[in-house]
């Protein structure tokens, strides 16, 4: 069984003595702190070039991996109110002994679902699967000899959620810890706290992908065990049930792309109005102010309208599931993403179904990912190669060039093969779209 003032824990790595909530300013909050670290990082920046969906669109209200996160985190900060407010009412030992607020819990969520994204490499996710490719059917095969299976998988299926576990933890010479999250927003972040094998061993939502690298596992352990998760997994193999705070910062991501990637192909006339109206309508019967609605005279209103009704009844539909489902989730069985259990699954898949159809596999969207693919694999070999004969001593006059253009961070030597391959992945997937393209033209020119 988890308990809320263990899973709500302010520790932040190389923390020597205890934070305590009731010893807190609450002008400066250390889960505040949390989200302001995130907003004025490189890695988080980053993402205003990084596609969503739509690819380098020309129109202005197409969502960015940054605008999304934004979205995310403000849709998570509600959701975790809204749970806090029933959580202190029901443990008011949290707030009486403790100081704990039901804001507390909107901010944990919030800066977890801001970081969410911040591991994606470029090209939306054709880019993770790109970076797996090459390991799996490229030229990084021929490292496949040199490292363990956890280590192989861990490349082969090259997943953002570690990746960002990675960004928001991993120390470099004189930063202890990155920037140093406390363990409530970190083990909130982690949708997936297992390590990538064994591969989806059951069904359990928390076992779909996997969490860290094998790199970041010891790290991971220790913020579990701080937390009080609940191991799942036995032997040599690491897992865990997952954070109850995480299934919030899920529900918020599937309820904002579920319906703001619908929002953008309406608005970019890949979905008729008409045929939208009807899937939302479906969202918002409930709560529509009719007389409002027929007011509104453009499409864009008419459709952020109903986008604001349908995001409100699916925040109360979270709230509803988790906390109905509370005990359970404490107890490590509840093995569903939140969103599976809301009533309005079925339109839910409708809108999923019709976006996967009409956006996802729109001209626009293919032709991106068909670019980052051999973009990404360009870059991954090309980098890999010229790392690796550097430390080997067999560097070419074109490999010394080619380091040079690293940016200095990443010019840290790396003593194993799976440090150094690791190493060059992250620097991949640490590139905008945009620098991914530039780096690509220097490389092929």
């Amino acid at each position: 069984m988890m308990h809320w003032e263990q899973l709500l824990s302010l520790k932040r790595q190389g923390d020597k003595g205890k934070r305590l909530r009731i010893e807190q300013d609450d002008t400066r909050l250390g889960f505040e702190v949390d989200y302001d670290r995130i907003i004025f990082s490189a890695a988080f920046r980053s993402l205003q070039d990084k596609t969503q969906v739509i690819p380098l669109s020309k129109t202005d209200f197409v969502h960015t991996r940054l605008t999304h996160s934004l979205e995310v985190s403000v849709v998570g900060r509600s959701i975790g109110r809204l749970v806090g407010k029933k959580i202190i009412e029901k443990y008011p030992h949290l707030k009486e002994i403790h100081g704990y607020q039901a804001n507390d819990f909107g901010a944990i969520v919030a800066a977890a679902a801001l970081s969410h994204d911040i591991g994606n490499p470029p090209f939306g996710h054709s880019g993770e699967k790109a970076i797996g490719e090459y390991f799996s059917i490229g030229n990084g095969q021929q490292y496949k000899d040199q490292l363990t299976a956890k280590e192989w998988q861990d490349l082969i299926d090259f997943e953002g959620n570690a990746n960002g576990f990675s960004v928001l933890t991993s120390s470099r010479p004189g930063i202890e810890g990155s920037i140093r999250l406390t363990y409530a927003v970190l083990g909130s972040y982690m949708k997936y706290p297992k390590e990538s094998l064994p591969k989806k061993p059951t069904q359990n939502i928390a076992d779909k992908k996997y969490g860290f690298f094998q790199t970041d596992k010891e790290f991971f352990q220790e913020v579990a065990d701080e937390l009080g998760l609940i191991r799942n997994k036995s032997g040599n193999d690491i897992g865990y049930e997952r954070h109850p705070l995480a299934y919030l910062v899920e529900a918020a991501d599937d309820i904002c792309y579920t319906i703001i990637d619908f929002e953008d192909g309406i608005n970019l006339g890949l979905v008729s109005e008409d045929y939208a109206l009807e899937y939302l309508i479906k969202l918002v019967k409930d709560t529509i102010d009719t007389a409002k609605y027929q007011t509104l005279t453009t499409k864009e209103d008419r459709i952020s309208y109903l986008r604001a009704l349908a995001i409100g009844n699916l925040i109360n539909d979270a709230v509803r599931v988790f906390i109905e489902n509370e005990e359970a989730i404490l107890k490590g069985e509840f093995p569903y993403a939140l969103m599976d259990k809301s009533k309005y699954k079925a339109q839910i898949d409708d809108i999923i179904q019709l976006s996967v159809n009409k956006i996802y596999q729109s001209r626009e969207v293919i032709e991106k990912e068909l670019s980052g693919y051999q973009i990404i694999n360009n870059l991954l070999d090309k980098f890999s190669t010229a790392y690796n004969n550097d430390f080997e001593g067999k560097a070419t006059n074109y490999d010394t060039l080619l380091l040079k253009i690293l940016p200095e961070k990443h010019l840290i030597k790396k003593e194993s093969p799976y440090e150094r391959l690791l190493h060059i992945c992250h620097f991949v997937s640490m590139l905008t779209d945009g620098k991914a393209v530039l780096y690509n033209k220097i490389v092929t020119s």
